[in-house]
């Protein structure tokens, strides 16, 4: 089945990689992909801007959704592919940047392509509808909104199911991985702007120092995981970027930070929230600083699979790739917004990783690292046939 797809599925693959894109600038990307479903004659549409839908039919029967998503990231690849990027990039505020497809993105849509053909060469082997979702923005958790905003489920049957993948550095290549329930976090990504007063670095006496307030802030609030929920309850609190100040000898009138929170329930959700707004707010007091601003930047929902439908899933890769190649995960703290799609349809969804490193690989670099190269295969010959299977059951005859 696999081996005479494996040239167009590398080639496919070495092209993406070659040219990533950024969140919601897809374009090309997208472009190319239509290019591949016009030469597998699948009716196909543009959704959620830089979106692509296709249709692929085949006689009365179930409806079921497959996902990849296609954005890049803001990386300079650092890996020795012949075929590594060196593609370039605007952030939505103006910033050029180095583009990578560092979360492996390019393996899903490839795997997708190449799941495609399969399936609509070998017709006789299942009846029913796939909606195959190329989705843009999952980087920035835009994507999947914006999709059923435009119309996704009043433009394309609506399915039983949704179905997603993604590749992971943490099993093995040519493994899959799968969780039941909780299967991804939820994720709040917050912007504070600490307010000061400004003066010369001579005369701190003057001065309300947002930098120092912007640490004594950022530094506390790692007590909230550690001292505030109990070690049963997972969370994560990141502070990922802080920027103050143009010149050493000036005191700044405010610093910037950004936050990343990620919580499995909406009762941790909601305590981490609360209390974050506490801390910063009386740190800001202790200061005699005016309240911090707290903007909400963006939102990924919580990934639950249907345990009855995980099951299903399941049995089928087992099935495909082996009993020993199919690993029970926990609930990652990693998340998507994938859950989104099946959400705006009023579905369950299924989803798993596949591998990208041979057993035994030392420290393999992970998701978003300038390093991060899964080998073609097994990788891509997996991704293809977690999707082909999972399909064919819940298509077949």
């Amino acid at each position: 089945m696999l081996e005479s797809e494996q040239a167009e599925l590398h080639a496919s693959y070495r092209h993406l990689h070659e040219h990533p894109e950024l969140s919601m600038q897809e374009h090309q990307t997208a472009a190319f992909i239509e290019g591949k479903l016009e030469e597998l004659g699948i009716e196909h549409f543009r959704c959620g801007g830089t979106g692509v839908v296709a249709i692929l039919r085949n006689g009365a029967g179930p409806v079921v959704a497959f996902r990849a998503d296609t954005d890049g990231l803001p990386i300079q690849e650092d890996t020795p592919a012949d075929y590594r990027s060196v593609a370039t990039g605007t952030l939505p505020d103006g910033t050029a940047v180095p583009v990578m497809h560092g979360c492996g993105h390019d393996t899903h849509v490839a795997a997708a392509l190449t799941a495609a053909r399969i399936m609509q060469r070998e017709h006789a082997q299942w009846r029913g509808t796939i909606v195959w979702i190329f989705q843009p923005g999952e980087e920035t958790a835009e994507g999947a909104a914006a999709m059923v905003a435009d119309g996704l489920w009043d433009r394309a049957p609506v399915p039983e199911i949704v179905f997603g993948q993604h590749v992971v550095s943490e099993i093995p290549a040519g493994t899959v991985g799968i969780a039941s329930g909780s299967a991804m976090a939820m994720a709040d990504s917050l912007r504070v702007t600490v307010r000061g007063r400004q003066s010369h670095g001579s005369q701190p006496q003057d001065a309300i120092d947002p930098i120092v307030l912007g640490a004594h802030m950022v530094v506390r609030l790692q007590t909230i995981v550690s001292r505030e929920l109990a070690p049963q309850q997972p969370a994560v609190l990141t502070c990922g970027t802080f920027h103050a100040g143009l010149k050493e000898n000036i005191i700044p009138d405010r610093a910037e930070f950004t936050l990343n929170i990620r919580t499995l329930t909406d009762e941790t959700r909601a305590q981490v929230l609360a209390a974050i707004t506490r801390i910063l707010d009386a740190e800001a007091a202790a200061s005699g600083a005016p309240a911090p601003e707290i903007e909400e930047m963006y939102r990924f929902p919580l990934l639950f699979n249907d345990p009855t439908a995980t099951e299903g899933v399941r049995t089928a890769l087992r099935g495909e790739l082996g009993e020993s190649q199919v690993a029970e995960l926990p609930a990652a703290m990693g998340s998507e917004d994938f859950g989104w799609l099946a959400a705006g349809a009023g579905v369950p969804n299924v989803y798993w990783v596949f591998g990208a490193y041979p057993a035994g690989t030392e420290n393999p670099p992970v998701n978003h690292s300038p390093f991060f190269l899964p080998v073609m295969e097994p990788t891509l010959g997996t991704g293809v046939r977690a999707a082909v299977s999972v399909l064919r059951s819940a298509l077949g005859k």
